[in-house]
């Protein structure tokens, strides 16, 4: 059995391996492939795995022995499953690896903002702490989060992870969420509500026509001018331009950015050159722990394929 994995390098960057999956055929491992490679590297695999390297229909129509796409990620948009469907190559992903990783992301973030440790951190550095008459100075202004509200649109496993550190935290907590509930120390809201009165939100909804450019200038209008907007789920969630407009003009307070619309970004970002916005390049899941974990879950999809009884299946 031929097995090729066309982007491995984010996975694992040489702390973690691969080498489990010669147990099942002819391994080949690429750190990434160019869209005019697939097709050449792909050729009579019957296992591909593949983390942002797109498998479109025209792309799959050209592998006749593909049986098994092991998608190394949580989101498969990058797979015509419809083609899949169609032709009985089998989807799985990777769920729920990284709740704990992303909401520890999101609060990395917050925590920048109210705290500025960078900048700090960085001014000692530069002899300003050293240069000082008195035993403390204070730069940048420094928050409590105690009493302050995030507002946490979507509520999967990871808004509810980020909810449960939010009251350790003391924060007061809103939830927009198309099933709504009851719990404590949780207030269910609409969007509006949530919008206007929060100190922080943070976004954790898939991608979809709805969500799809929902942070938009009319959004951002409505915030608070001292809010923090924070983005772990995808990238287009968000208008990037009506973003760092809303962030010069001083529309809103600040931002925190784990994911982009396009990835890696263009130089010319207009998020980029904004002081009040911290950027982490898609890194919120990328803990070694996680990935670890991620690999784990891998190595049953693989093992689950080829005992013919799948798991994680997406289609």
């Amino acid at each position: 059995m031929k097995i090729v994995i066309l982007d491995g390098i984010c996975e694992n960057p040489g702390d973690l391996s691969w080498e489990w999956l010669k147990e099942y055929g002819e391994l080949t491992v690429y750190d990434r492939t160019p869209k005019d490679k697939i097709i050449e590297r792909s050729e009579g695999a019957e296992i591909i795995l593949t983390n942002k390297t797109p498998l479109n229909a025209q792309t799959l129509s050209l592998l006749p022995d593909l049986k098994f796409i092991a998608v190394i990620a949580t989101g498969y948009n990058i797979i015509d499953t419809q083609y899949c469907k169609e032709h009985g190559i089998t989807v799985s992903n990777i769920p729920s690896y990284s709740t704990d990783a992303v909401a520890q992301n999101v609060f990395a973030h917050i925590l920048e903002h109210t705290n500025h440790l960078h900048s700090y951190s960085e001014s000692v550095h530069n002899g300003d702490w050293s240069a000082c008459p008195d035993f403390c100075y204070q730069t940048f202004p420094i928050f409590e989060l105690k009493d302050k509200t995030i507002g946490i649109f979507g509520y999967g496993k990871i808004g509810k992870q980020v909810a449960r550190i939010a009251l350790a935290f003391n924060m007061k907590v809103l939830v927009h969420t198309s099933h709504p509930g009851n719990q404590d120390g949780i207030t269910f809201t609409d969007l509006d509500t949530l919008i206007r009165e929060s100190d922080f939100i943070t976004l954790h909804c898939p991608l979809t026509e709805k969500t799809n450019g929902l942070v938009n200038e009319e959004f951002l209008s409505k915030m608070k001018k001292t809010a923090v907007i924070i983005n772990t789920s995808r990238g287009p969630v968000i208008d990037e331009a009506a973003l760092a407009a809303a962030l010069h003009e001083g529309k809103i307070a600040g931002a925190g950015i784990d994911v982009m619309a396009v990835e890696p970004p263009k130089a010319d970002n207009p998020l980029i050159k904004e002081s009040n916005c911290s950027i982490t390049p898609h890194i919120a899941w990328a803990g070694f722990e996680t990935r670890a974990r991620l690999m784990d879950i891998m190595k049953d999809n693989v093992r689950a394929f080829v005992s013919g009884s799948p798991i994680n299946v997406v289609i």
